[in-house]
């Protein structure tokens, strides 16, 4: 129910008369049992979540009350295969020991230091892996309770968690050469950062970019309407009343506690969520349905959505399964089809959204390892055809791109979505190869597709899960460096926006000509938009943002967000008339552009962004303001009033790519909480 007078931020044009509300939305405390036509438990109930019996179109099978009850959560997944290297025969671990050995002789980093100890402690490994590949789990966690580097040493690098990973990193990567060193940086903190590998973009490009660039798309003056949604991770194993502010771990679940109180929770789960746990499906649900009347889309729904990834709460790796990847995959597609209306919905895959999280495998591997995320690629990309947001061919060429795929709509707009997991620092396969930007494959079918757009004539917006750039610390340097060459190349006349998602805050990203080396409103190519979260993990409130789009040229005029206060939510326990209120935000043009002459119908692109940045210089108190935003409004935010904080935010955003962002930028104030 709408709890205020209705104010109509701006008339649509074209004749449309949906408007988007300021106003604030209740949704209904009850849990909307009709979602589903069963329960294994009382749908009605307040002290727990709910647990519906969901059925995989896909493999016309039910999942199991078990894989996801809250008071017995799997601890040790052994029905899945965790596929490991066929040993090595002597001639060729001959050959490698003689290869790594010459890798370690030409390594610039030698002499007595860690990094050294690191990388010859990876050539030992690397043996292990090559002959006996089948003991390789047991190594790892022998050398991890020698070394004592962890408390979970037989939980974490077991066969069954990420040893089978760890194995066939060692038994493919280069550890004495540059894939080590970066192993050994990222990890284990013992190298130096190795430098951005140079970049040979020699026949790169089938064609030069064009000069003059051709003559732009014009606007219509009809706004469409676009949602962007963000990192829901579902927890269906949320358990209502447990701690919520545990000692370690994912919060919110019955065998997590708090040091100082393990029999009693301190800080009781609420229905609806809490700052230190993933979102229930009490919160899941009352997002997805507070969204139509909030934007006005209730008949119409949206043009289409993007969603950018991260379905799976944050599990230990010894507690997840191929079967609960697929179980969250299937129920928030069916919740998105039913809730958010006709328009079609452009997914792509977040870190959190394979088996193991993080993971993808470059499919050059050998020995048939690199199709292992298979399973993965095919079951998601059934699921799109089946919702209807992918024919036939786009979902077969999804399942045989990593999920990543191309969609061409007839109203000349292509969106292009990208398995950002193949760039992700924590994925251990993309340390195999990597001097090599682009092993996967993937920024090669990126620039094919923006080409054929280009001869086109179309338009492309490309979403991926984890962001390019803002400070650097996410992705890796070599393939975003890549990237960004991409999109300097095709841009601003092909590629109109880049959307994000991962860090769970509202962010912003800038892409300038020429690698960034001169940051100006002039040379501002692009931008790159960094969704809110619905999870409220860590320390935020849970949101969403909807863009109204130009239909001819398919730029952003605006951006609205709305936030849920999470705060608020254990006034809300033991009673079903009121769930969670979601208010509206703010309005990107409003927040950012009163300064700045700009036309109403002109688009908040890079040029507009950049001048952003630049009254951010003027006036700091903005850049305060835009952490409070980052946050969703989260009263647990931090400021940022310093003159190093408000230096670092401002050239975060000036920031597509980690080695720009790491080299330009200080580090630590990426985050608003």
């Amino acid at each position: 129910m709408l709890c205020a007078s209705l104010l109509a931020l701006a008339a649509l044009a074209g004749g449309a008369t949906a408007q988007i509300t300021t106003s604030t939305y209740i949704v209904a405390g009850a849990f909307p049992t009709s979602l589903f036509a069963s329960y294994y438990n009382n749908p009605t109930a307040t002290s727990a979540q709910v647990q519906p019996v969901i059925s995989d179109p896909v493999t016309n099978s039910v999942f199991p009350e078990w894989l996801t009850d809250p008071d017995n959560i799997p601890q040790n997944n052994t029905i899945d295969p965790h596929p490991l290297p066929t040993a090595a025969v002597s001639s060729a671990l001959v050959t490698q020991a003689v290869k790594q050995i010459r890798s370690i002789a030409a390594n610039p980093v030698f002499a007595d230091n860690t990094c050294t100890q690191c990388q010859a402690s990876l050539e030992v490994a690397k043996l292990v892996a090559l002959a006996a590949p089948d003991q390789f789990p047991d190594f790892t966690i022998a050398v991890c309770e020698a070394l004592n580097y962890s408390s979970t040493c037989e939980q974490t690098y077991k066969r069954n968690s990420i040893g089978w990973v760890l194995a066939q990193t060692a038994y493919w990567a280069d550890v004495g050469g540059y894939d080590g060193q970066l192993l050994c940086y990222e990890f284990l903190g013992l190298c130096p950062e190795p430098p951005t590998t140079p970049l040979n973009l020699t026949g790169w490009f089938a064609k030069p970019k064009p000069d003059p660039l051709p003559v732009s798309k014009q606007p219509t003056g009809e706004r469409m309407r676009v949602l962007h949604i963000s990192d829901l991770h579902i927890d269906p194993r949320y358990s209502t009343g447990s701690e919520a502010n545990c000692s370690s771990g994912l919060c919110c679940r019955s065998n997590e506690y708090n040091l100082n109180s393990p029999q009693a929770p301190l800080l009781p789960a609420p229905r609806f969520g809490s700052y230190n746990c993933d979102a229930p499906f009490a919160l899941v649900t009352s997002v997805l349905e507070a969204i139509p009347p909030l934007t006005g889309t209730q008949e119409s729904g949206f043009n289409f959505t993007v969603f950018t990834g991260d379905m799976l709460s944050h599990d230990p790796q010894w507690e997840q399964s191929q079967a609960l990847n697929e179980y969250a995959e299937v129920i928030l597609f069916d919740l998105f089809k039913r809730m958010l209306g006709p328009g079609p919905v452009y997914a792509t895959l977040g870190n959190h959204d394979s088996y193991n999280q993080d993971l993808a495998a470059p499919m050059s591997l050998g020995q048939g390892e690199g199709q292992e995320f298979s399973w993965l690629y095919n079951h998601v990309s059934a699921l799109w055809e089946y919702e209807g947001w992918l024919n036939a061919t786009e979902a077969s060429t999804a399942k045989a791109h990593y999920a990543a795929y191309s969609v061409q709509r007839m109203d000349g707009l292509r969106m292009i979505s990208l398995n950002t997991n193949l760039w992700f620092r924590n994925n251990y396969f993309n340390y195999i190869n990597a001097t090599n930007s682009d092993p996967s494959g993937m920024l090669r079918f990126l620039t094919d597709e923006l080409q054929d757009a280009e001869d086109a004539g179309d338009r492309v917006w490309i979403m991926g899960h984890v962001l390019s750039g803002f400070d650097g610390t996410n992705p890796l340097k070599n393939p975003t460096n890549l990237f960004y060459q991409i999109v300097d190349r095709f841009s601003p006349h092909v590629i109109a926006n880049t959307v994000w998602g991962h860090t769970h805050q509202d962010e912003m990203m800038i892409y300038y000509s020429n690698n960034a080396t001169n940051q100006s409103a002039e040379t501002a190519l692009n931008t790159g938009w960094v969704g809110p979260s619905v999870t409220p993990l860590t320390n935020l409130n849970s949101g969403f943002r909807v863009y109204e789009v130009d239909s001819g040229t398919f730029e952003v005029l605006d951006a609205y967000t709305w936030r849920s206060a999470v705060n608020e939510y254990p006034a809300l326990d033991n009673q079903t008339e009121n769930g969670p209120a979601f208010e509206f935000e703010y309005s990107t043009r409003d927040a950012y552009g009163t300064n700045i002459t700009w036309g109403t119908n002109d688009p908040l692109n890079g040029t507009w962004w950049h001048l952003v940045t630049e009254e951010f210089e003027k006036y700091p108190e903005l850049v305060q303001q835009f952490q409070m935003y980052q946050s969703k409004g989260s009263p647990l935010s931090v400021n940022c009033t310093s003159s190093e904080c408000v230096a670092a935010k401002i050239c975060y955003i000036r920031s597509g790519s980690a080695s720009i962002g790491q080299q330009n930028c200080a580090q630590g104030y990426q985050s608003a909480v």
